[in-house]
């Protein structure tokens, strides 16, 4: 199967084909207080110029994005995609490195959002603090934990990512049965005629149901079969 640095790109893709659809779906208060009228931009080039030399632990899904609110004011949109296992101790603070590192380059208010994909329950990290002789910094971003959500109501849901949260909880969920997760994937792609997706919607839902849920060689095979 695939190595956690695979789950990079899907992810990446995904969210940059329907941004507006996943702020929608995982963050919707953010989302509600966007004007998507005026259209967004992704600043690929200076995510990468800030991440370069701020290294800490793995990024694996990671978009920066030039959005304006309803008030006329400009905010970037740094969302992170985690899926790494969950537990990691220095989540929280690569968070605010990331953030602080963004603010100081290019003097913009950032938003900061967690997309958690674990399978942990109790890890839900959305606070970086420290203190020191009275010298406090307090930081905390919005977190959106997969395992809150309800699988039969993302089931019935025909948001595209109501397909990408359950292929990746049944990802998790089936680790150690290959035969499960040949019966998922193909039950969610089956399940990508049945709502309606156009041809492009279903090449690109179907990239990423076929990345996240990988199958061994022999099941694979079975798979395209049936």
């Amino acid at each position: 199967m695939k190595s956690l640095n695979d789950y990079d790109s899907p992810w990446k893709e995904i969210i940059e084909t329907w941004f507006q659809e996943f702020m929608e779906f995982f963050y919707p208060d953010v989302a509600a207080a966007i004007d998507w009228e005026r259209g967004y931009e992704f600043l690929d080039k200076e995510f990468q110029q800030v991440s370069r030399e701020a290294q800490q632990g793995r990024k694996l899904a990671d978009k920066l994005a030039r959005v304006w609110l309803l008030t006329g004011q400009e905010v970037w949109v740094l969302a992170h995609v985690e899926v790494q296992g969950g537990r990691e101790t220095d989540f929280p603070k690569r968070m605010y490195i990331y953030n602080y590192r963004i603010f100081d380059y290019f003097d913009r208010p950032v938003v900061s959002l967690a997309l958690l994909t674990d399978s942990h329950k109790t890890w839900r990290p959305d606070t970086f603090a420290m203190e020191m002789l009275g010298c406090q910094t307090n930081f905390t971003f919005v977190m959106f934990k997969l395992l809150d959500c309800n699988e039969e109501e993302l089931e019935a849901c025909n948001s595209p990512f109501a397909l990408c949260a359950l292929a990746q909880l049944k990802a998790n969920q089936t680790v150690h049965s290959p035969e499960s997760r040949k019966q998922w994937k193909l039950r969610l792609v089956r399940s990508l005629y049945a709502k309606g997706f156009v041809k492009q919607e279903i090449i690109n839902l179907f990239r990423f149901i076929d990345w996240v849920m990988a199958l061994p060689k022999e099941f694979e095979k079975s798979f395209w079969q049936e």
